[in-house]
Order: C-alpha cells, then sequence, then structure tokens
C-alpha cells in the first residue's frame, strides 16, 4: 500500500516532496514502515520523479532504473521482458512480474511495466522480505515499486509527441482533474499508442495503454481505484543469447542486428486492478486494506537462439507459446503512533496474502540457422497454437508482520525492529496429467533490526540486518532425489553507511553483504540447498544541485562477488555469473544561461567485465556508453510546451549489455534518436 504521512502531516497521503533538483525524491515507501525521508530511513533508497521519467523520454521502468548504479538492466533490447541485477542479484527473470505496485506486489503488468501511468519509481536495495513480503520470484537484491500516477491539485491537459530511430510515432495523453466542494474526488488518466519500426533491423512494433486512477482524500478518509490495460506487438521481438559450452564470448555484433526471424512474433496483454482504503481512526492509528490483482496473456513465436561458435552462427527453434498469468493479492494493517515517556513508537501490523496461477502450452517449430554478424532471412514456419494451455504452477503466500521504529531525541536516534511470518505454499503440475510432480507448504520467519543516528541534522548513520525469503528449488531429473521440492531459502544482509545532506546535494556511502543459498547436486547425486553466493559491496550515489543550473545523479557500485560454497570444488571462489565488479552512473544537466530555456544533457554508463558461466571462462568485456540531449521549455500561443532530443549511444558502440543468471547474454542498444514534444493546454 502507499503509505500516509506521519499522523499530524499537513495532508495525509502526500508523497515526499521531491529533492533539490526535481529528479528524485526526498524519500519513498518503504514496505510496510511507510513513506519516509531518505534520512530516517535504514536503507539505501532512491525514489526517480515523473520529472526525471519525462525529462529522459522513458518508455518502461527499465530506462529509469538504468540511472542507479547499484541496478543493471539485463533484458534485451527489442525484447518483451525487462528484468535486472540489484547489488548482484537477479530480479524478474521468471514469468511472475517482481515489480511492486503502491506497495503491493501482483498488480503491476508481468514483464514491462510502462511509465505513462507512473509517478514515482522507488528502488530500496537489498533483501525486503520484512518490508513488502517474499518476492513473488524470490529475488533477493533489492525491490523496485512505482506509485501510480494521481490527480494534482492543479488541472492538466497534457499532449506529447514522440518519434524514436525507425518510423517508431506514437502519442501520449494525460489528464487529470478534482472535483468536489473540498475537490475531495480525483480522476487521473492516461493513454498512448505506438506503432512503427524500431531502431532494430527487421522489427516493428505497436502498444498501446490505458489507465485510470479515481482517488478520494476526506478529512479521514481516503480511497483509490487504479486500472491499467496494455498491450505490446512484436515483429522480429529480439531474445538474449545463449554461447555453447567451450565457446569464447565473441565480439558484440552491430546493435542494430537482429537474428529473430520477420515472421516470429509476440502478442502480450496484461490487465491490472487494485483497490485501496484508508481510515484514520484517531489522530494517531489509521487502519487500511488493499485488494486487486492482474492478468497476463502472452502469445508468441519465437525462438532462444544459442550462438555456436566464435564465427557468430546461431541456432534457434521457434516455438509458439501461449502463457495465462492470473495473481490475486489482499492486505489489511494497521499503523499508530505511541508515546511512552520520552520514546515515541511507530507501530505497524500488516497481515498479506498473494497468489498466481501459471498456464502454458507449447508447440514447437523445427531449428533455424543465422549468424549475429550477418543474419539471415529463412522460410516462414506456420507452427500451430497449443490446442490447450493446461496449469503449470501455482503458488501461495500468506504473512504476518510487526514493526515498531522506537525514536528519542527528537528523532535523533531511531531503532526500527520487526518479523514476518510468511507461509509459503507451492504446487507444480504435469502439463499433460495434470498431477502434482512437487509441492511445499512452508512457514518462515524473517526479521529486521534497522538503526539510524543523526549526530548532526544533515548527516544520518544508519545499519540493517534483514533476511531475505525465496522458494526453495526443486531437484532436478536425474537426481537421487528428483522432484523433492527444497525448504525456502534464506538471505542474509548485514549493511552500514552514512547521508549527508548539503542542502541542495545529498550523498550515501554504503556498505553491505548479502549472502543467498541455492540448491544443487552433490555427493550421492542428491539435491541438496548447500550452495551459496556471497555478495560484498560498497555503493556511493550523488544527487541533487552543485549549483543553482547544474544538476548531477549518479554513483559507483563495487561489488565483490564470490561463490564461498559449491559442491564444484573448481568453481569455488569465482565470481558469479553476470556480476561485474565496477558499475558506473553519471547524469549531469546544465541550464544554459545564454539561451533562457534551454537544457543540455549528458549520461554515461559504464559496466566492468562479467563471466558467463560459473567456471568464469567465459568473459563478456566491460562496456561504456554516452547519451547526449538537450530539451527546451517555452511556451507557443501562450500554452507551456516542451520539446526532448536525445540520442543514447551517440558513438553507437556495439556492445554486450548484461548477462541474466540462466547465462544468456544481452545485445547492447544501438544508437537511438528520441524525440518529443509536450503541450499542457
Amino acid at each position: 500500500m502507499q503509505a500516509e504521512a506521519a499522523p499530524g502531516a499537513a495532508k495525509r497521503g502526500a508523497l515526499p516532496p521531491s529533492y533539490a533538483g526535481g529528479q528524485v525524491a526526498r524519500g519513498g515507501q518503504v514496505g510496510l514502515l511507510g513513506n519516509k525521508d531518505f534520512m530516517d530511513t535504514p536503507f539505501n533508497i532512491t525514489s526517480y520523479t515523473a520529472k526525471k521519467i519525462e525529462d529522459q523520454q522513458a518508455v518502461t521502468v527499465a530506462d529509469v532504473v538504468s540511472n542507479d548504479p547499484s541496478v543493471r538492466f539485463t533484458g534485451q533490447t527489442g525484447g518483451i521482458l525487462d528484468s535486472f541485477f540489484i547489488r548482484g542479484f537477479p530480479i524478474g527473470e521468471g514469468n511472475v512480474g517482481e515489480i511492486a505496485f503502491n506497495g503491493v506486489y501482483g498488480v503491476a503488468p508481468n514483464y514491462r511495466v510502462f511509465t505513462d501511468y507512473v509517478e514515482r519509481i522507488e528502488i530500496i536495495k537489498g533483501p525486503t522480505a520484512l518490508l513488502y513480503g517474499m518476492a513473488p520470484n524470490s529475488s533477493v537484491g533489492g525491490t523496485i515499486n512505482i506509485v501510480p500516477k494521481r490527480a494534482g491539485d492543479v488541472d492538466l491537459t497534457r499532449v506529447t509527441t514522440d518519434y524514436t530511430t525507425g518510423s517508431q510515432l506514437g502519442t501520449h495523453v494525460d489528464v487529470g482533474r478534482r472535483f468536489g466542494e473540498n475537490r475531495e474526488f480525483g480522476i487521473r488518466v492516461n493513454g498512448s499508442y505506438h506503432n512503427g519500426d524500431t531502431p532494430l533491423d527487421n522489427q516493428t512494433r505497436e502498444a498501446h495503454v490505458g489507465s485510470a486512477a479515481f482517488d478520494y482524500r476526506g478529512e479521514k478518509f481516503r480511497a483509490s481505484l487504479d486500472f491499467i490495460d496494455q498491450e505490446e506487438k512484436f515483429d522480429a521481438p529480439t531474445r538474449p543469447f545463449l554461447v555453447a559450452t567451450g565457446v569464447a564470448v565473441p565480439t558484440a555484433p552491430v546493435g542494430r542486428r537482429n537474428v529473430t526471424q520477420a515472421w516470429e512474433w509476440a502478442k502480450v496483454h496484461d490487465n491490472s486492478l487494485l483497490a485501496r482504503a484508508e481510515y484514520d481512526v484517531t489522530e494517531s492509528v489509521t487502519v487500511f486494506a488493499d485488494a486487486g490483482g492482474g492478468r497476463t496473456q502472452v502469445d508468441r513465436l519465437f525462438g532462444t537462439p544459442t550462438i555456436l561458435n566464435a564465427a557468430g552462427n546461431t541456432t534457434s527453434i521457434p516455438g509458439r507459446f501461449k502463457f495465462d498469468i492470473d495473481r490475486n493479492v489482499a492486505d489489511a494493517g494497521v499503523r499508530a503512533r505511541i508515546e511512552t515517556g520520552a520514546i515515541s513508537h511507530a507501530v505497524s501490523f500488516q497481515g498479506s496474502y498473494y497468489m498466481d496461477e501459471v498456464s502454458r502450452g507449447s508447440v514447437n517449430g523445427t531449428a533455424v540457422s543465422s549468424n549475429i554478424y550477418a543474419p539471415i532471412a529463412r522460410p516462414q514456419q506456420l507452427v500451430s497454437a497449443p490446442a490447450t494451455v493446461p496449469r503449470l504452477s501455482d503458488t501461495e503466500l500468506t504473512g504476518i508482520a510487526l514493526a515498531d521504529t522506537m525514536s528519542v531525541l527528537q528523532e535523533r536516534l531511531q531503532l526500527t525492529i520487526g518479523v514476518r511470518q510468511q507461509g509459503v505454499r507451492s504446487n507444480n503440475y504435469n502439463t499433460t496429467t495434470g498431477a502434482v510432480t512437487a509441492a511445499y507448504d512452508q512457514t518462515a520467519f524473517t526479521p529486521l533490526v534497522g538503526v539510524v543516528v543523526k549526530p548532526w541534522s544533515n548527516v544520518s548513520l544508519y545499519a540493517n540486518y534483514i533476511e531475505g525469503l525465496s522458494k526453495g528449488e526443486t531437484a532436478p531429473t536425474g537426481a537421487f532425489n528428483q522432484g523433492e521440492v527444497l525448504a525456502p531459502y534464506f538471505s542474509q544482509q548485514k549493511e552500514a553507511g552514512v547521508k549527508v545532506d548539503f542542502g541542495t546535494l545529498a550523498t550515501t556511502v554504503s556498505l553491505f553483504e548479502i549472502t543467498k543459498p541455492s540448491g544443487q547436486l552433490g555427493a550421492g547425486n542428491v539435491f541438496r540447498a548447500d550452495q551459496e553466493q556471497r555478495n560484498r559491496g560498497v555503493e556511493f550515489t550523488v544527487f541533487g544541485e552543485v549549483q543553482p543550473g547544474i544538476r548531477v545523479l549518479g554513483g559507483v557500485t563495487l561489488i565483490d562477488a564470490e561463490l564461498t560454497k559449491t559442491s564444484t570444488l573448481a568453481n569455488l571462489g569465482k565470481t558469479p555469473i553476470g556480476v561485474p565488479e565496477v558499475q558506473a552512473n553519471l547524469s549531469a544537466e546544465w541550464d544554459t544561461p545564454f539561451a533562457p530555456g534551454l537544457t543540455l544533457v549528458a549520461n554515461t554508463i559504464y559496466t566492468g567485465h562479467q563471466y558467463l558461466n560459473g567456471a568464469n571462462t567465459q568473459l563478456v568485456p566491460a562496456w561504456t556508453r554516452l547519451d547526449l540531449g538537450a530539451r527546451y521549455n517555452t511556451r507557443i500561443n501562450n500554452r507551456p510546451v516542451t520539446v526532448r532530443a536525445l540520442v543514447q549511444n551517440v558513438f553507437d558502440t556495439n556492445y554486450w549489455a548484461g548477462v541474466a543468471s540462466f547465462s544468456a547474454l544481452a545485445q547492447g542498444s544501438p544508437r537511438t534518436l528520441l524525440l518529443s514534444m509536450s503541450t499542457d493546454f
């Protein structure tokens, strides 16, 4: 849920204000703990604003979170799925989405979350099992939460037209109104349509997005209802590349090259709904509840290519797949402020429920060969749709959580303690017979201890210990205990840091260690949870205004990742798949004094080398990308107009952008021009 501000605040339900420069907010939602200022949060949290989203011309959440030095996009440009690494651990790689919507899993669209309906994009780094509950697909590196748009106090009618290299054209309409004697009723409607060729060879894309957000804000009662409908279609959607065992990672091809056949395609349709309400029983006690869910329908025909040799030859088997993914969520709880002598308590209690069901049907075609440097067109295959879409799995997550933030000395010293009892029930099914092939029903407890100390008003020292929870894996075919489902895995994070707010510029330095177990085949060919990955790192971030008219946003993350336990002795101590040692971002904006209204923009992204396999014999080189742009604010016929231009990958560098945890290479983006014009009516 999107938590209310602290009792007694001027406007309950209001979001934390923007920081100097307007690109990030002063705080964000910390799950169960509600909205908190970043200086009062015992975690490293970043909240990107609507201004940043619009000025970057971001299409999906992936475009925005890529500004964070702790996050790397591992999805494929021109593909149907956005996935990430946060602090060196994967998020969003499965068939169940792991982006939270207003603090709730299971509502946001499953594969790609468009920015049309997004007000804020919040990233909290590290495991968040207590704060948000167990992630549906078991991510532990962090949580991405999107805050939906609401009608503001000022009426809005904004039309944006845009163009992307190729002939991708689109229009986005954003309308917000408030009604009532005290303007207590609000509606925010967003709609967009895009169509045309993309920068990639043979690829076309068509997408529509429609959303409506209704809200009521009374003196004691607040409620909202969000609805999203979006559909995206691709001809020749790209896929990440697998690389054959023993083959060195080849030089990256030209970014616009696309080995997917022109007759391969994909269609993804999402519907989402979330209702929420909160009521102030007293000035110090608020009760809240959420209910909703989402459905994703996928119909696609394509294969995942495997690179066979240094020459870049590939093979893939086109498959006609249909997925139906249904999700339902609900939660309820209470927040209260309690004074016990000199100690102030902010207590939160929540009960939560999440359920998903994944169904899948597939029919395979015949293998096609191509080449990453010189793609080869092959005859079209007419692969029939699967006759049925049988149930593949279902999962049910239940939780009860309690947390208390105790503060003294006018909140100069804050201690947060909490625990969540998490129930995990899961079934896997034989898609032919419908019989249960693996099942478990487990309960686990995940704690949190967090401390914030403010020796000075503009300095926060913080530390936390928090655990993550992941579903246990199923012993694979061929294992002595095949079909056995292991108990849930506990991940542990220890973190400490310092935050300094200079007024218009803020910095954060964080030290962290996360350990995560996983399953592997060991002695006697038994599948056990005795493999472990440990990521140690340091993060430095900076945001705000260096001086009036000059804004910066970025940082550096250094990660020492290691396989600390494994039955493959040759891999012990090696770097886990897809984790670079260095990640760096820097974005700078300059409001030019010689041309009022003109802003120049430069963005730089650096990612260090990574490994594609556990033995560290397949090396993915480091890469750097530079983006340059400008925007101009003016008035035409007395209406505000903003024109934006951005060239991504200015030097048209060829690079492998990232590595998914299942040893798949993502191809980097080609040079791409983005143009847009927004007008307020």
